[in-house]
Parts: structure tokens; C-alpha cells; sequence
């Protein structure tokens, strides 16, 4: 089922920002969950927090500006991290010494010791360390990838996906709007933002269990679709003439141990309707995002041109296909913000603490995808030459402990475990 209420888990939050508004109300939409201490930076911020927890609940949560007085209160079990993406893992491995489990926003790495760093810290407490990539738990991401474990598409040979968004006024007032964004694009130029796409794929491909990312090489465009915007719209302003380092096109390709190609775009400073750019293809067939349709040999219609080999359909024309997981959701009552995956992604972490399993998204997930960002800088900055992905595993991907089922797992589709109270 979507949602077994467990026992009863004290969380702290930290971070309300933007994104921490929809990650709190999540948690506060879960009977089992108790939310007993939140945190922002900012005073305001984390008086609203405690007011949101407060109004739910009937209770007055502890309130803070400092995180370490969350990570001292003995009975919060875990916490979940919604900061800058600067602080994720400093917070993060801060939490797992001090005995938390940690749910921590998407974020791309500063380095690839801050990676290893959460990797060994992981390890050492055994704590679990989850990033909340809601991407994953998508009503189309999760329809192909019961495709893929079902073998409709064959043999997986190449994946795609990006994050194209655009992003102007977020990024352009984010100095007004206290977003931790701006500074990225001014300071840093690579894949500052990988994991929505990378996720799903990553789990398409079995990395971290019987795959790995080898290498990578990125290209990075000019840079001028946010200084046009912000000539325009902040004109006289120092920031109208500031520098802006990050790319408006990040192309990055991917070379996986199995034979496999990735290729992701940022594409953020630029007019655009937003996608997240999916395609999956394999010895049998093809599923592309922007036109919402696939093609699978066998099953899909013929093309009525000769020259044509099979015509495209939409995916919509296969429920019969749609992942368990959102059938039982759907009579559940879809909830929570970006249609839904919030909550499923939030649920899959706080089940897994509960019940005291591996994490569907572990820390080495998190690490090996977190990396893409540093790693992709080092690329562009080199003229695009390849840059080797570290094997956070330790050699363990080759042959990884199976992993126990679950409604929420991403290694498989446990359909048995459905419908069952």
C-alpha cells in the first residue's frame, strides 16, 4: 500500500525556504510522523516553520536558528535537510555522527571529498542517508521503469533527460529573494543541477548494483541568457553587469561499465517551456518524453510509410503498463506538490527509518549522483576532456545484497506487495 502508518518518528526539518514549505507540509500530512524542532538561517524563516508545525499538529515545535541544537535533542530520530545546496552535506554528515538518519534535498557536490565524506560517515554510524530525489517517484518515470523490468524496452543501449527549466527570475532575484541559486550561476559553470534526470535513469540501469558511471566529459555554451535578462530587468544595478560564469547549455555524456550512454542538459538561462528532456531506448523500443510517446517493436502500430520503420504512439495508450505504485496511489488521493512525488518520495525515506531498511535511494546513490556536478566542472574547465567517476562502492556494485522489497523499491517492481494491508 502507499501508505502503512508505522510507529511513531520524531523528525526534525531544517531549512524553509521555497522548497522546505512543500518538504514540511508533506511531513505534517503523515499521522505517524511528528515534527518536533525546525531550523532556518533566517529568524523569520524558521518562526514560520515552527507556526506551519504548530497550526497542524496542535503542537509547538522547537524553533532555531542553529541546526546543531536539533542534532543534540535525543529524541529526533532523523532529519530532514531542505538548506542551501552548499550545506547539504555538512548538515548531513553532522546529523549521521550525531545518531540521526537524514533525508536530505537534491544538490549537486562542491567536491568529491564532500561525496566520500558522507559515503564513509554513512558507513561508520549506520545511518541512512537518503536523497530526496522526488523525480524518481513520477507517474511517467515510474510507468517506464516497470517497462523496463518487464523487458519491453530489451536491452537498455542509450538514456537521456535534463533539467530545462527556465530560470531567469528565479535566479536573477535571488539576491532579493534570499535563493542560494544566483550564487551558483555566478561563481560555478558545469551540471550544477543533475539529479532529477540522472535519478530515474540511474535506476533504469541498475548503477550502484551490477552498473557503474565511468567517466564523463561536459561542454558548456556562452554565457548570456541571464545577463540579457538582467540588463533588462535590473538595469543600474551592480548585478546587471556582473559576470555570470555559468553556462546557458551544459551538455554532459555519461560511459557506463555495462556499454551504456547517458547524455543530461542544463539548460536554465534561456526561454524555453520546461521538460525534463526523457528518453530511454533499447534493442526493442523507445520512449520519448517531449512528444509524450513510444515505440515498441512488436506491440506498437507500424508506420503506413514504407520508408518508416514503426510509427510512434502515446505512452498514455498503455495503462495497462502504469507502475502499481501509483494505481494504489491514485485511490489513495494523489497529494503534496509537483503532482504527487513530494509525498511518495518523503514516504519511501520515512518508511525505510522505520522499518529499518536500506534506503531505495542509499548513500551511494546519493554520492555517485551529487558528483556529476564537481566532476563536470573539472571537465569543462579542462576543454572537455573525460574526467573518471570515482566507484563509491568500493568494488560492491558488481555483486550488491539484494536489497528488501518494498512498494517504494527502485531496484524492481514488487508487485506481490500490492494491495495488501
Amino acid at each position: 500500500m502507499v501508505y502503512r502508518e508505522g510507529r511513531k518518528l520524531c523528525v526534525g526539518f531544517v531549512g524553509y525556504g521555497h522548497r522546505g514549505v512543500a518538504q514540511l507540509s508533506a511531513l505534517l500530512s503523515m499521522p505517524d510522523v511528528q515534527v518536533v524542532a525546525v531550523c532556518d538561517f533566517y529568524q523569520d524563516r524558521a518562526d514560520c516553520a515552527g507556526a506551519a508545525v504548530a497550526e497542524k499538529s496542535g503542537k509547538k515545535p522547537f524553533v532555531t536558528t542553529d541546526y546543531r541544537e536539533i542534532l543534540a535533542m535525543p529524541d529526533v530520530e532523523a532529519v530532514v535537510i531542505v538548506t542551501s545546496w552548499q550545506t547539504h552535506a555538512r548538515i548531513a554528515v553532522a546529523a549521521m555522527k550525531a545518531g540521526k538518519h537524514v533525508g536530505m534535498e537534491v544538490s549537486g557536490a562542491s567536491s568529491l571529498e564532500e561525496c566520500w565524506h558522507l559515503v564513509r560517515t554513512a558507513e561508520d554510524t549506520g545511518r541512512t542517508c537518503m536523497m530526496l530525489e522526488n523525480c524518481c517517484y513520477g507517474k511517467v518515470e515510474m510507468q517506464i521503469l516497470n517497462m523496463v523490468k518487464k523487458g519491453l524496452f530489451g536491452e537498455l543501449v542509450h538514456c537521456q533527460g535534463g533539467y530545462q527549466h527556465d530560470l531567469r527570475s528565479e535566479i536573477g532575484r535571488g539576491d532579493k529573494e534570499r535563493h542560494y541559486r544566483q550564487d551558483n550561476f555566478i561563481s560555478r559553470n558545469g551540471e550544477v543541477y543533475p539529479t532529477h534526470e540522472l535519478g530515474p535513469i540511474a535506476k533504469l540501469l541498475d548503477i550502484n548494483r551490477g552498473n557503474r558511471m565511468l567517466t564523463l566529459t561536459s561542454m558548456a555554451s556562452k554565457a548570456v541568457g541571464l545577463h540579457e535578462w538582467l540588463k533588462v530587468n535590473r538595469p543600474g544595478e551592480a548585478l546587471s553587469e556582473t559576470r555570470i560564469n555559468q553556462a546557458d547549455i551544459v551538455t554532459t555524456m555519461i560511459k557506463c561499465a555495462n556499454g551504456e550512454t547517458i547524455c543530461l542538459l542544463h539548460d536554465c538561462s534561456l526561454p524555453r517551456p520546461y521538460s525534463r528532456g526523457g528518453r530511454v531506448q533499447g534493442t526493442k523500443g523507445i520512449w520519448m518524453e517531449d512528444n509524450a510517446s513510444m515505440y515498441i517493436e512488436g506491440l506498437s502500430p507500424l508506420s503506413e510509410r514504407e520508408w518508416e520503420h514503426g510509427a510512434w504512439e502515446p505512452l498514455a495508450n498503455h495503462p495497462e503498463f502504469e507502475h502499481p505504485l501509483w494505481k494504489e496511489y491514485a485511490e489513495f488521493g494523489v497529494r503534496g506538490e509537483h503532482d504527487g512525488m513530494d509525498y511518495l518520495v518523503m514516504r519511501a525515506f520515512i518508511e525505510s527509518v522505520q522499518n529499518g531498511t536500506t534506503a531505495p535511494i542509499d548513500v551511494y546513490d546519493t554520492a555517485s549522483w551529487m558528483a556529476i556536478t564537481c566532476l563536470s566542472e573539472a571537465s569543462i574547465a579542462m576543454g572537455s576532456m573525460p574526467v573518471a567517476i570515482p566507484d563509491f562502492t568500493d568494488g560492491e556494485w558488481v555483486r550488491r545484497d539484494p536489497l528488501t522489497p518494498s512498494c517504494y523499491a527502485l531496484d524492481d517492481v514488487y508487485e506481490d506487495l500490492y494491495g495488501k494491508e
